[in-house]
């Protein structure tokens, strides 16, 4: 009978080089209408994203998430960290995560997608969900980007914990902010292309 392949350790990973990221310089915030649509126009260019959302997060018991307040979205030369504070900021984002004509590729999206229902009102369209291509190798644990990037690419994905528990809802994101959101987009669309060479 064949072993199903193994995912690699948290000791493991933290041997490896460090992944390449994306700088400051490739990534744009995006807070307005106007700035909105541009990034729309550079996105529509690209077939494939890589995609995902952050969330302020809650700390009482029953509290209810009214996120996501963070939308990125990236093509392979740059990220956009869309900001959700503005209704027609919000609107553009949902055209594009209800468009056709790109591939939106991340990890463990099955929350996004039900936040995204219920705040923006739309059921993202071509979703493509890269945990499930690993499943299909026959990993069986969940695997999210820090094991993706150390199975595909043998580096070490660096994810800032704090970043990841930060306030999103916030009006003045920090640089590490930015940096957090928009390469986990990158790197989801890295992985996209690594395991599709001819994306879909």
């Amino acid at each position: 009978m064949q072993s199903r392949p193994l995912t690699p350790s948290k000791e493991q990973i933290d041997l490896l080089a460090p992944f390449d990221r994306l700088g400051l310089e490739r990534i744009e915030l995006i807070s307005t209408p106007v700035q909105a649509q541009r990034a729309a126009a550079s996105l529509r260019a690209s077939r494939a994203w890589g995609f995902d959302t952050e969330s302020k997060p809650t700390f009482s018991v029953g509290e209810a998430s009214d996120g996501p307040h963070v939308v990125q979205l990236a093509t392979l030369e740059q990220a956009w960290v869309f900001q959700l504070h503005d209704p027609d900021c919000l609107a553009e984002v949902a055209a594009l995560l209800a468009w056709p004509g790109a591939v939106k590729a991340g990890f463990g999206l099955g929350d996004d997608r039900k936040r995204i229902q219920s705040k923006l009102g739309i059921e993202p369209v071509r979703v493509h969900e890269l945990g499930h291509d690993f499943r299909q190798r026959g990993y069986r644990q969940q695997i999210g980007v820090k094991s993706a990037v150390a199975l595909l690419f043998e580096r070490r994905f660096a994810k800032s914990k704090k970043a990841a528990t930060s306030n999103w809802s916030r009006l003045d994101l920090s640089e590490s902010q930015l940096l957090y959101a928009a390469n986990d987009a990158w790197a989801a669309l890295r992985c996209y292309h690594a395991l599709l060479p001819q994306p879909r």
